[in-house]
């Protein structure tokens, strides 16, 4: 019996830790869209610093790239994942009318 524990041990814990890398992943995913699309809001009402400050906070340490054209501001982030997944990029678009109309 202990060496079944011994064995199958390791791998559980393994899975489980996958698994909770992979839930900070979907995590950081979602606040990185909530940002971008935020940002996106902020900045197409011609508030710059409220986009940044948005983004500052609730996706620290994201690349941010800030794209207009055809009355639309569109707001790209990009970090890297986190824990086991650090090396997968992740990346969201956020888009708004440009000028509040």
């Amino acid at each position: 019996m202990s060496v079944e524990f011994a064995v199958v041990l390791p791998v559980v814990v393994l899975v489980l830790t996958s698994l909770v890398a992979a839930v900070l992943v979907v995590d950081g995913l979602g606040r990185l869209q909530l940002a971008a699309a935020t940002a996106a809001r902020a900045i197409g009402r011609g508030d710059e610093s409220a986009g940044r400050s948005v983004l500052d906070r609730i996706a620290p340490g994201a690349a941010v790239t800030v794209r207009r054209g055809d009355d639309v501001v569109c707001v790209e982030a990009a970090r890297a994942g986190t824990g086991p997944f650090s090396l997968v990029p992740l990346r969201a678009t956020g888009c708004a009318a440009d000028g509040g109309r």
